[in-house]
Parts: structure tokens; sequence; C-alpha cells
């Protein structure tokens, strides 16, 4: 009877009806999560792949190099299946389960873009290389002193609190530099530069001004946070932690959404649109496809935040309300889609340091130096926009450096247990303009494992990346050689986009609709009652890591969206 079907739909819809959805649960999905359900908020958090429990499924963590099948390697049907992971650094043996099927989840490059995709709870903050630094205003100042772009719609007072408070949760060590252009934030104690890396700093900051090389600030605790232990120095971070060493979705905000008891997790739910009422003008909630049965649910909520990853998460708007916006819900300005951004590197320079023979480290720091960004500052001119730093280390080579053939006497077996020459070596992160041309669409005609349609990737570096490039490595070797680095050289292999794994842009912030995507709340300015704030939210890349400024707009958002739901106007 009509009457029963509808009761039953009724109950079917209160089941399903939560005060807020979160759309991934990265490191902004997890940061969105922690923040709802302290707060009192009812949360699903949706998640498009696997489960992946702290600890229990963290299978590698414990083994020794050994006990690898394949040492470490990966295999020639590893190779053939996962072909734009294999394109840099991260095909290991260790972690291929945590990279995205390439064959389920395919995407179509009109210009090379690497996108390296973790589809399992936590996403890729089981994964990253944890490296977290402030913005300052030079960044959030850059689009309207350049005239490029549009101006971002904060600046850093209105960050600053929300970086403190992140980083008192998620334990960030790092040093006190007093450095304008790189805020110091709330630290724990720095993990320390060693004595080669400390003897090249002293000597670029005596030879060149406003040179800085400083310990990287990164999301290892030195000291116990929470539940958490601090940093083992075993360096096998992103196989998962067993100790909570590092700052992640499972080690960190999943634990304390948890401990509110207000939140669900529902792994295997790949979210294909926002349901969007046209009478209220609002998201009634989300459309999900089970990616294990097929079958499609409808989730409701009052507010919805998107944090499924840059590019995802414009997907899912791409998809979403097409019978009012053809190309998607947010698309109204005419930019959903489009500016995005990365860092280019894949170039730097190595050299080896003598005079340290009888010096040597202990333990694998999980951390490296940072020289901070000089060009175009304070008074350093050059001939494109922005700039740029370096991530690097110095080391001493061990038993695996390079040998020649038939060298297996007993003397060399002998040289080979002592350690080798210090080496040291950093690679160059830039700044990518926020380009309109650089854009991702919808290609309809190729389809994913689901029948989905997947994402067109049309973006490049331009002149002025080529130009910085060349500086890059010009810089480098100057700093290094005027340090007494002997043997000194370059190396760049180009770059694709994607391949910085820092993708930014696509629903970018703003001060007016007709320019951009969301306001300065990171609410749609056509449904304010979405909320994105992982990578698509970013009006510029600035050239520092980014996820830590993910994680203040996330925080920063969730506060004013429950006081908005507190005042009834959400």
């Amino acid at each position: 009877m009509p009457g029963d079907s509808t009761g039953i739909n009724n109950k079917a819809k209160t089941q399903n009806t939560y005060d807020a959805i979160v759309v991934g649960s990265g490191i902004s999905g997890g940061w969105a999560a922690k923040e709802l359900t302290e707060k009192g908020l009812k949360v699903l958090m949706l998640e498009r792949g696997r489960p992946h429990e702290h600890i229990k499924d963290y299978k590698t963590a414990g083994r020794d190099p050994w006990e690898f099948e394949h040492r470490g390697h990966t295999t020639l049907q590893q190779r053939k299946d996962y072909p734009v992971i294999h394109r840099g650094w991260a095909a290991s043996e260790p972690v291929m389960d945590s990279w995205a099927s390439e064959k389920d989840c395919p995407y179509t490059e009109i210009k090379p873009f690497t996108w390296w995709r973790s589809y399992q709870v936590g996403g890729r903050s089981v994964l990253w290389g944890r490296q977290s630094y402030r913005w300052s205003d030079f960044d959030f100042e850059a689009n309207a002193k350049d005239g490029v772009a549009i101006d971002w719609p904060i600046r850093y007072k209105d960050l600053a609190p929300w970086y403190d408070y992140v980083e008192k949760f998620a334990g960030i060590s790092g040093s006190m530099e007093g450095l304008a252009h790189l805020p110091d934030g709330h630290f724990l104690p720095a993990m320390e530069l060693n004595i080669v890396e400390k003897d090249v700093a002293a000597r670029i900051k005596q030879q060149f001004k406003n040179r800085y090389m400083i310990i990287g600030r990164t999301a290892n605790l030195t000291a116990p946070l929470q539940a958490r232990t601090q940093c083992q120095y075993r360096n096998r971070c992103w196989e998962g932690c067993p100790f909570g060493g590092y700052f992640s979705t499972q080690s960190s905000t999943l634990p304390a959404a948890q401990a509110t008891g207000n939140i669900t997790v529902r792994p295997w739910s790949i979210v294909t649109k926002i349901i969007y009422d046209k009478d209220t003008k609002k998201a009634k909630g989300v459309e999900v496809l089970d990616a294990e049965t097929n079958k499609t649910y409808e989730f409701f909520s009052k507010i919805v935040f998107l944090n499924a990853s840059t590019l995802n998460s414009a997907w899912v708007l791409m998809n979403s309300a097409t019978d009012v916006w053809t190309d998607g819900l947010g698309s109204s300005s005419g930019e959903l889609g489009h500016n995005i951004m990365d860092h280019h590197y894949n170039l730097g320079a190595s050299g080896t340091v003598e005079g340290y023979e009888n010096e040597t480290t202990f333990g694998r720091r999980a951390n490296g130096f940072y020289i901070t960004r000089f060009a175009n500052l304070y008074g350093d001119k050059r001939d494109y926009l922005r700039g740029f730093g370096y991530q690097g280390s110095a080391s001493r080579q061990g038993w695996s450096r390079e040998i020649a053939e038939l060298n297996i006497g007993s003397n060399f077996k002998e040289a080979l247990t002592e350690p080798g020459a210090w080496t040291i070596g950093a690679t160059g992160f830039g700044e990518i303009l926020p380009y309109h041309e650089n854009k991702i669409t919808l290609d309809k005609t190729v389809k994913d494992k689901w029948g989905l349609p997947v994402l067109a990737m049309d973006a490049e570096i331009k002149e002025n990346e080529l130009k910085m490039r060349k500086d890059i490595l010009t810089d480098l070797v100057a700093m290094f050689e005027a340090s007494g680095v002997k043997n000194v050289k370059t190396h760049d292999t180009g770059h694709a986009m994607g391949h910085g794994i820092h993708e930014m842009g696509t629903a970018r912030m703003g001060k007016d609709p007709k320019t951009s995507v969301l306001n300065k709340n990171n609410q749609l300015w056509d449904c304010l009652n979405v909320f994105v704030t992982d990578g698509a939210c970013m009006t510029s890349s600035a050239c520092q890591n980014p996820s830590l400024t993910y994680m203040a707009l996330t925080a920063r958002a969730a506060d004013f969206a429950v006081n908005e739901l507190k005042k009834g106007n959400l």
C-alpha cells in the first residue's frame, strides 16, 4: 500500500540522517570529523576505499628488510598494473596495497599528470611526508600584489590562531627561527641537524643574505602527546606507525572523533553527488555508490564537508546539481575545475663533504633540513614571480654504496663494514601559479570500474616555472660550493603536474562569487551548507608544503559551521 511504502521510506531516511556528513577521511576529512563530533554533531564519515585500522592493518611495519619477499622491490606485474605509481619513488613493496588500483580507477591525461591516490580510511595521511609549514602574508597577499588570478579572502591573522590550534593537537616538531616569511608555530622540541648539516647551514648563513637552512618542521612527535608515543627514528612512517609517532587520521583525529561517540565511519562508499534541493537552495545530503555491492544509497544531513582530495572533490561537485548548473554544483563562476596547482620539483643537487670521517649518525631521523624561500623576498628580484624552498639531508654512505664488479675479496668486505663518505643533497620545491587554463574536466567517454565518468587532466607548468627551475639549480650549487661541498652534481628530470603530490585549486576561495567557488569561510557560494576545506580551496600554492594549512582551514570552517547551525543560518 502507498501508505506503508511511505512509512518504510521515512524510516530509512531517518536512519540515514545525520547532523553532518564528511566526504573523505584523509588529513582534512579527519580534522572535519574531529571538530564536528567534538562540538556535539552526529557525523557520518564516508570513505570510498577500504577500512584501515590503526596498528592492526600496518601489516609490514614490524617486518625486517629481509622478510620482504622481493626485498622492497615491486614485481613485474605491479609495474604493469601501476604505471603511474612507477613514474617516481612511490613504488615500493611495503606500500603497494595502499595505492588505488589504476585499472579500476583510470583517468585521462590530455597533458601528462601524475596522480597518486590512496583509497583507504586515512587516505594519504598514512603516507604523507609530514613536512608542516605555516604560510605567511607573503603568500596570502601574493596574488593581489602580483596581479595574478584573484586575491585570497583571508590573511595570516585569520589563520594564525587556527595554526596554533591544530599544531597543538597534531604535534609539530620544529625550531623557532623568527622568520617573517616562515612564521614560527606551537612546536614540540626540534629534531637536530647532524654535524655536517649544522656546518653547511652556518656557512650558508654567513655567506648569503636572507638564506636559512633549518631542521624540517615535521608532524613527528619528539615528546609523547595524548595517547601517542614519540617518534622512534625508524623512518618507516608510510608503512603506518604502530607507535602513533606521526600525525595521521588513524592515530590522531579519528580516535578523538570516536571518543565522542558521535561518529559513524562507512568505508567502500563512493560519493557520486551532493543532493541539492532547488527550493531551499541547500544540500540535503549525498548519494553513495557502495563500492562492494554496487547498490546506491542516500544519506541526509544539515551540512556537508567535502574533503575527498583536491581533484575528487571537484569531481563530486561536477557531478552534482547538473539539472541546475550544467557544469555542476559550484560552477556558476566558471572556475570549478580550473586553476590547478602543484609544487614543481624533481630537480636538485648533491655532492660530497670532506673532513668529517670520524663523525657518524645514529638512528634513522624521519626528517631532513629545509632551506627557506629567499627568491623575490627582501629586495631579491628575479625575472619570474614567487619562489622556492629546498628539502634535503646529509648522511654517510653505508654498505649499499656503489661498488665495482668483482671486488669480493676479504679486504673489500671489511671495508664495507665502515661508513662511507659524507654526502649532502637537496631537492627544490617551487611555486606554480594559478593559471585558469590549467584545468580538469569530466571525460564521459571513459568509465571507471563502477561505470562512473573519469577526470581528464589538462595542466602543465609554464614559462614562469621553467625560469624558476634554472635558479633552483644555480642557487643550490652556489650554496653547496660556497659551503665546501665537493663534486656537486645536478639533476632535473622535468615535472609533470601532480608529481609533487600537492594538488591544489579547482574550487578556489575568493571574495566574489563571480570569480571564485568558495567564500572566506570555505562555503560554496552556490550552496552555503556545503564546505570544501581540502586542497581544492586553495587560491595560490606558495612553495611550502600545504597540509598544515588544510588542517587550519578545516578547523576554522568547522567552528564557523557549527556556530551558523546554532544561529539557524544553515
